[in-house]
């Protein structure tokens, strides 16, 4: 059996490139994208066992070194998984391993269209929630903001925020500057924030909401949960921002894409 296996996997992973000399991308890196071709075009295919490192030396020419730090690439990546006295396997096609990024909520902050309206700032008492999330002592206060983001003139995104208010922290200021996450995604977010945690789960919208957005009351929406943290790690900021199902879409790829010739 195993016979069987090194000749199915030495047929699909012919060699059909060479390492070139003259480039500029180092040969481990050259050696990576020609095994993710043979993944992505279905030379190797789920299960099928990689060369090993002696037999890529042999068809591409290249060092042990090369060749170790390549397969490591395609393991950091995912693509394959190393079995000790086996050898290296492609992966199957795992759902589970999906990830989602934060373009689409990039393209709709940091939109060029984009408008921040104020719609309310003030002082309110702290609530049992907001307590449990920034952590301040209740009957203190904290700062409420509520925002409408609009593209042009259709609304697109309603904000609701709290932060600690505490004189010794220009975090009010950052917050309202920054305003609606589009300094971040821009790399321009003010230093007095480490990092944030955020969430996204499905919701409906109230009827405040609906009115705001020009959406039906109890249409199907985003909420994106925010908490922001200083270098203290001390919570300043938790809000949400509520945007309607129709204005958000998030996308993934699973499994590998040929890189480029």
């Amino acid at each position: 059996m195993a016979t069987v296996q090194t000749s199915k996997t030495n047929t699909r992973a012919a060699q059909g490139s060479r390492i070139n000399r003259d480039s500029f991308e180092p040969p481990y890196y050259q050696l990576a994208n020609i095994l993710r071709r043979q993944i992505a075009t279905g030379k190797l295919r789920p299960g099928d066992r990689l060369p090993s490192e002696t037999q890529l030396c042999e068809q591409y020419e290249v060092s042990p070194m090369t060749a170790r730090r390549a397969l490591t690439i395609l393991l950091d990546e995912g693509l394959v998984t190393a079995e000790r006295g086996r050898g290296t396997f492609v992966k199957p096609l795992v759902l589970g391993t999906a990830t989602f990024g934060l373009a689409a909520l990039e393209a709709l902050f940091a939109h060029e269209d984009t408008t921040v309206r104020f719609l309310a700032v003030r002082t309110v008492p702290v609530t049992p929630r907001i307590s449990e999330k920034l952590g301040v002592p209740a009957g203190n206060k904290v700062i409420s903001i509520r925002r409408l983001l609009s593209h042009g003139e259709r609304p697109v995104a309603f904000h609701r925020e709290y932060l600690v208010f505490d004189p010794t922290r220009p975090i009010v200021e950052a917050e309202m500057g920054i305003t609606s996450l589009q300094g971040l995604f821009q790399g321009r977010g003010e230093t007095v924030l480490k990092r944030g945690d955020l969430s996204i789960e499905a919701t409906t919208l109230t009827e405040e909401e609906a009115q705001l957005l020009g959406e039906a009351a109890g249409s199907a929406a985003f909420r994106i949960e925010h908490i922001f943290f200083d270098f203290d790690e001390r919570p300043v900021s938790w809000g949400w921002f509520i945007v309607p199902g129709n204005r958000l879409r998030f996308r993934s790829t699973v499994g590998v894409q040929a890189p480029e010739s």
